[in-house]
């Protein structure tokens, strides 16, 4: 045991922080852990599905409700007919109370008092048993009513009976009443309510669709940057070169005054001797920042694009003259230069071919190409220079 070995205190472990340590050993308890917990965000798909589900609840609510609300209305009917026919028995009952007072008194019979009183008796008796069976057939629960035969129909007892009758079926038709005000009000309310929780609903699925637009905008407007931008630079790659080149011929083309387009292709010297000796990183830290030179040395309506590797291209969209161009070829020498110092790399120059349309080529299109050319004539005569398409004596070395 060495010395520092024996100098160190052994530093206790807390039993929970053992076994919580050990709970993911496992590759499945590793997994758990691991897991993210993913909050659950509501899509519109699941808001349409929480309209419709209470859609549906509260449709199936309010169809109970009617149903009910009709069998109540049968029920207030039903006591409706019930409490008439009651006082048509009230009504043959007082008749034949008539016909008993009459009886009391023998002055007032004559032949034709019997049969007249045995008529108003039956009757009476006729609609009582009419009456019994309208309530003994009643579809809800009720007290039955007795028979009575035309012997046992007397006033008196009708009257009891009638009391009884009138009352219970006055009794269930108010609160069949009752009970339909209630129904329907709780109707409306549902309504009521269904109809701001859809509205509610739909505003919601609404806002949330507009969301998912503007993010699906924003992607897309993402996407479309990417895919016209250099990703280490954030200059215009070489398809943003060509739209852009031919939007400017366009313009030029229908431009009253004559216009003229330049492309000034750059190519970095002895950049591949960076990512050797500095490594790539370093490289792409050099490539950045020449390329915000280059974006801070030209005017606004240029365009400065990453061709590819350690090549780049300047659109200029007017100039003057040659000797314009020429300015910007030494401008964009001298951002390669101050990015080379700064960094204290060594020997890293630029080689630039400068081509114009219409004066060097007659197709816009051909104008990189020619631009490129230009710039490889130069890296084959020293490099560190510009040169014009297809002209000679206007070669120049900073």
């Amino acid at each position: 045991m060495t010395t520092a070995d024996s100098n160190e205190i052994p530093t206790p472990i807390p039993e929970g922080a053992a076994v919580g340590a050990a709970a993911p050993a496992g590759p499945r308890g590793g997994a758990l852990a691991r897991m993210p917990v993913r909050p659950f965000r509501p899509g519109p798909a699941s808001i349409a599905v929480a309209a419709l589900l209470c859609l549906l609840f509260g449709l199936l609510y309010v169809a109970m409700q009617i149903r009910t609300v009709f069998s109540d209305q049968l029920k207030q009917e039903y006591a409706g007919l019930v409490l008439e026919a009651a006082g048509r028995v009230d009504s043959a009952r007082e008749q034949l109370a008539v016909w008993q007072r009459m009886a009391n008194a023998p002055a007032n019979h004559d032949a034709s008092f019997v049969p007249a009183y045995d008529a108003a008796r039956a009757e009476l008796a006729r609609r009582f048993a009419s009456l019994a069976a309208l309530v003994n057939a009643s579809p809800s629960p009720a007290p039955p009513i007795p028979s009575m035969s035309p012997t046992q129909a007397a006033p008196e007892a009708v009257a009891t009976v009638l009391g009884s009758v009138s009352a219970y079926w006055r009794a269930q038709r108010d609160a069949a009443s009752a009970d339909v005000r209630l129904r329907v009000a709780h109707v409306a309310r549902t309504l009521i309510a269904l109809a701001a929780l859809l509205f509610c609903m739909l505003i919601t699925a609404l806002g949330m669709y507009a969301k998912r637009n503007r993010q699906l905008a924003g992607q897309s407007h993402e996407f479309e940057h990417a895919s016209l931008h250099d990703p280490l630079t954030g200059l215009s790659n070489r398809r943003k070169l060509l739209a852009a080149l031919d939007s400017a011929a366009k313009n030029a083309r229908t431009s009253v005054a004559e216009q003229r387009l330049a492309v000034l292709y750059i190519d970095l010297d002895g950049f591949k001797q960076v990512n050797d000796s500095f490594g790539h990183r370093t490289g792409d830290e050099f490539l950045a920042a020449v390329s915000a030179r280059f974006r801070a040395s030209v005017r606004k309506g240029d365009l400065v694009a990453r061709i590819g590797g350690d090549e780049f291209a300047v659109l200029v969209r007017t100039f003057a003259g040659d000797d314009e161009l020429a300015e910007i070829g030494r401008r964009l020498m001298a951002c390669v230069v101050d990015t080379d110092e700064q960094m204290g790399i060594g020997g890293v120059r630029a080689s630039v071919g400068i081509a114009s349309y219409p004066d060097d080529v007659d197709d816009h299109r051909r104008l990189v190409a020619a631009a490129d050319a230009a710039m490889y004539r130069i890296k084959r005569t020293g490099k560190n220079g510009f040169a014009f398409a297809a002209r000679t004596g206007r070669e120049a070395t900073l």
